[in-house]
């Protein structure tokens, strides 16, 4: 089978990018498929992760003004999109792929129009209103909620559309394209519990999108009732309202802040409970990691993901936004030590069902399908 993903680059480390090179070293290595990745501007970059040599890499070169102040940036973005769709449609013309999909970036408004002979697929990384949160006054929400609301009827236009969970589905309405096939995770060859500390952890790049600012009023009420435990926010990004807000509290002693590592398996391996306050996610990826590593995890029940993940034998949902009761579910936790080693035990065996042969089955049953 000749499948062939299309990106904007994947030069980046965010889950979008990592996901999908990660599927596609397997659909090359494992499964034997003809695969290409076409980016639409990588500009020489290496990719982030590790790409299989079986994995055609190729670029279209076109490069989408990005800038939100530059006066012409609209009508140049206009005319690039024709350069973008004739040597998209070149490409596909000439490779004549089965499979094209789309991980919905500048080329989703126009994929579905070329007329080559591959089935076409949209696949969306985020819940269905997260540009809507993500805009930070009422005007650009309403502008952003009427955008969101177009696509719908773009999505029905390709073969199959997919999405991560079932709650992020139950937001699309009834399409009858859509299919929810999550993300896969690497479970952890050596899972050391050994080293566990009364550490409790979360990671993420300090963004609003990731609710540190709401991690920080939690702890405030839990180191008051576990003064042996320490909070450790591991990520990339500007961390100084987090610091002032610890510091508001008088936290400097219980609350960790650390960088993005390499090493984070070593990170995973001391904590001994994962903790979530996001905002808004697609499908939290660091959930199921954590529960590889045998961390109980206590979530907020934001959109999107957690209530399709955490389940009360390794976890806890809390409403999202109740401080007082998510303080009280961590202290429930890391103050039973058998129900946390006994949630450890579970939440590996839950994180088994994303392993990467599970989900890539859903994937060959989707192409299969299609074909």
């Amino acid at each position: 089978m000749k499948i062939a993903y299309t990106i904007n680059g994947i030069f980046n480390s965010a889950g979008k990018e990592r996901t999908l090179i990660f599927r596609a070293n397997y659909l090359a290595d494992n499964m034997g498929h003809d695969v290409s990745i076409i980016t639409t501007y990588q500009a020489g970059r290496a990719p982030f992760f590790c790409v299989s040599d079986k994995v055609k890499l190729i670029d279209l070169d076109v490069r989408y003004d990005k800038e939100e102040n530059s006066r012409f940036r609209l009508i140049k973005n206009v005319f690039l999109k024709r350069i973008h769709r004739q040597r998209l449609q070149e490409i596909l013309e000439r490779e004549q792929f089965d499979i094209v999909d789309s991980l919905m970036d500048f080329d989703f408004g126009f994929l579905y129009k070329i007329k080559d002979r591959s089935r076409k697929i949209a696949e969306y990384h985020f819940y269905r209103y997260s540009k809507v949160k993500e805009a930070r006054n009422k005007l650009f929400k309403f502008l952003q909620y009427l955008r969101v609301r177009t696509w719908k009827s773009t999505v029905k236009k390709y073969d199959r559309f997919v999405v991560l969970t079932h709650e992020d589905a139950g937001y699309w309405g009834n399409l009858p394209n859509i299919e929810v096939i999550p993300n896969f995770i690497k479970l952890p060859e050596n899972i050391s519990s050994d080293d566990r500390k009364k550490i409790v952890l979360s990671i993420g790049r300090f963004t609003y999108q990731k609710g540190f600012d709401r991690l920080i009023d939690v702890w405030n009420i839990v180191h008051n009732n576990a003064l042996d435990w320490k909070l450790k926010i591991i990520g990339g990004g500007d961390k100084d309202s987090i610091r002032r807000k610890i510091e508001s509290y008088g936290l400097e002693d219980s609350v960790v802040l650390e960088d993005a590592t390499p090493e984070i398996a070593r990170e995973y391996c001391a904590g001994s409970l994962y903790v979530m306050t996001s905002r808004y996610e697609g499908l939290p990826m660091v959930l199921l990691e954590a529960m590889s590593y045998g961390l109980p995890v206590v979530s907020y029940d934001f959109p999107c993901g957690p209530v399709d993940i955490v389940k009360s034998g390794f976890g806890s949902l809390v409403p999202n936004g109740d401080v007082n009761r998510m303080a009280s579910e961590i202290l429930m936790w890391i103050k039973d030590d058998v129900k946390r080693n006994n949630g450890s035990k579970y939440a590996i065996e839950e994180s088994k069902l994303y392993t990467e042969d599970i989900i890539m089955e859903k994937w060959k049953a989707l192409f299969n399908g299609l074909l």
